[in-house]
C-alpha cells in the first residue's frame, strides 16, 4: 500500500512509510500546516478573503477548515454504551449519520498521568492507525468510517442526556458487527464444536482478509481470535489495526515484541528481524483454535509458553480426529522456519481444496467416540 504524505520520517524504500519512524514533535505541526493551507484554499474558491491572520484566528480556522478524507463530522456521531474497554480508552455502540457502529474512544492524557512523550507516541500510532485503515476495501475487513483527531463538538448520549468530551478525546468510528468477537463465538461451542463445514468457512474468511492485508503490504502483527468479529451473517472480519504496520522493505527493520503470547511466532518472541510470515504462524494457531475451539496452551505461564515455543518447538496438540488436509496446514502454517510457512495466498488455495462434504469436525468429548485429546476438562 502506498502511503501518501509521511512527513519526516524515515522510509523503507518503494514509497512505504514506516508509521513508527514519523518525526513525532513535527506530526501536529505538519497537520496544522497542511489543513491551514487546505482552509485558505477553500476560503478563496469561495471568493473570501485569503487566509493571512495571526494568532487570534488559529481556533477559527481549526473550526471552518476542510476536513481530511477520512474524518467524521462530530455533530452527526452520537456515542451510546460501552462495549468494550482496553488500555487506552473504550469501545461504544453508537449511530454516525443513522448508520448502527463501534466507537473506540481514545484518551491519552488520563488527567494528565501521561509524559507528552507518551501522548505524542500515542497519537502517532492512532494516525498510523488510520492512515492503514480508511484506505482498506474487502469483505474480510472491518469496514473503517472514519476518525477524529480531538474535537470540541464531540458529544456522548447518556441516560442523562449529552455530555461534551475534553478536546484530546480521538476516536476511531468503524462498522458495528453484531456477532461479536469470534472468540467469544468459540468459547460459546467448546462443549458442542463446530460442523466441519463451519471451521473451514470460518478459517477461509480470516485467511482471505489476511492474504488482502499482505497484498496492501500491510503486516497485522497481533492476529488472535478476539481480534476477529462476526457481523449477523457469521462473516469474520479482521478488526483491530491498533499495531499493524506497514511493511518495511527491510525486514531488518521490523523487530520487537508486538502481539500476543500464544499467538506470537518465535522470531518475534526472539526479537529477531519478522514480515508478514508472523501473521501465517499467528493464523495457524488461530485455525487450531476455530477447529477444537478451545484455548492453545491452557495450563502454562507466558514465559513458559516464550521458552518452549522457542527452544523445544512447542505447537497446540492436534487431535487425532482432524482431518490431515487440515492439520496439514496448520503445521505449515506455524513451522519454525518463517522461509517454510507458506503466503497466504496458498493458505486461501489449500483451504479451498479440502472437501467438507465428508464430515472431520471435532467430536465433543462427551460422546462415546470422543477424541482422547481433549478429555481433561478445562475451564468452565
Amino acid at each position: 500500500m502506498k502511503e501518501s504524505g509521511g512527513g519526516g520520517g524515515g522510509g523503507g524504500g518503494d514509497g512505504f512509510v514506516r508509521a513508527d519512524q514519523i518525526d513525532l514533535k513535527s506530526l501536529d505541526e505538519q497537520l496544522e500546516r497542511h489543513l491551514s493551507r487546505a482552509w485558505t484554499m477553500e476560503k478563496r474558491k469561495e471568493g473570501g478573503v485569503g487566509g493571512g491572520g495571526g494568532g487570534g484566528e488559529h481556533h477559527q480556522k481549526r473550526e471552518q477548515r476542510v476536513r481530511e478524507e477520512w474524518e467524521i463530522d462530530p455533530s452527526k456521531l452520537i456515542v451510546k454504551s460501552v462495549i468494550a474497554r482496553g488500555t487506552f480508552g473504550t469501545v461504544h455502540r453508537g449511530l454516525y449519520d443513522g448508520q448502527d457502529v463501534a466507537v473506540k474512544l481514545l484518551d491519552w492524557g488520563e488527567e494528565g498521568h501521561r509524559s507528552e512523550a507518551e501522548i505524542q507516541y500515542l497519537r502517532a500510532a492512532f494516525t498510523q492507525e488510520v492512515a492503514v485503515w480508511h484506505k482498506l476495501d474487502h469483505p474480510n475487513v472491518t469496514k473503517f468510517i472514519g476518525a477524529t483527531m480531538g474535537s470540541s463538538d464531540l458529544n456522548i448520549q447518556t441516560e442523562n442526556g449529552r455530555m461534551g468530551m475534553p478536546s484530546n478525546i480521538c476516536c476511531v468510528v468503524v462498522e458495528y458487527l453484531a456477532g461479536g468477537a469470534l472468540k467469544n463465538f468459540l468459547i460459546k461451542n467448546r462443549r458442542k464444536k463446530l460442523a466441519y463445514r463451519v471451521v473451514v468457512q470460518l478459517a477461509l474468511d480470516l485467511a482471505r482478509g489476511l492474504s488482502y492485508l499482505h497484498s496492501q503490504k500491510i503486516v497485522h502483527r497481533d492476529v488472535k481470535t478476539e481480534n476477529m468479529l462476526l457481523d449477523k451473517s457469521r462473516t469474520v472480519k479482521i478488526a483491530d489495526f491498533g499495531v499493524a504496520r506497514v511493511e518495511a522493505s527491510n525486514p531488518n527493520d521490523m523487530t520487537g515484541e508486538t502481539g500476543t503470547l500464544g499467538y506470537m511466532a518465535p522470531e518475534v518472541l526472539n526479537g529477531n528481524p519478522y514480515n508478514r510470515k508472523c501473521d501465517v504462524y499467528s493464523f495457524g494457531i488461530c485455525l487450531w483454535e476455530i477447529y477444537c475451539c478451545d484455548m492453545p496452551y491452557p495450563d502454562l505461564s507466558f514465559s513458559e509458553v516464550t521458552s518452549a515455543v522457542v527452544r523445544q518447538n512447542l505447537r497446540p496438540e492436534i487431535p487425532r480426529c482432524c482431518p490431515s488436509s487440515l492439520a496439514n496446514v496448520m503445521k505449515r502454517c506455524w513451522d519454525a522456519n518463517p522461509d517454510k510457512r507458506p503466503v497466504m495466498d496458498e493458505v486461501v488455495t489449500m483451504l479451498e481444496a479440502i472437501d467438507t462434504t465428508k464430515g472431520g469436525g471435532m467430536i465433543p468429548v462427551d460422546q462415546s467416540q470422543g477424541c482422547l485429546c481433549f478429555r481433561r476438562k478445562r475451564g468452565p
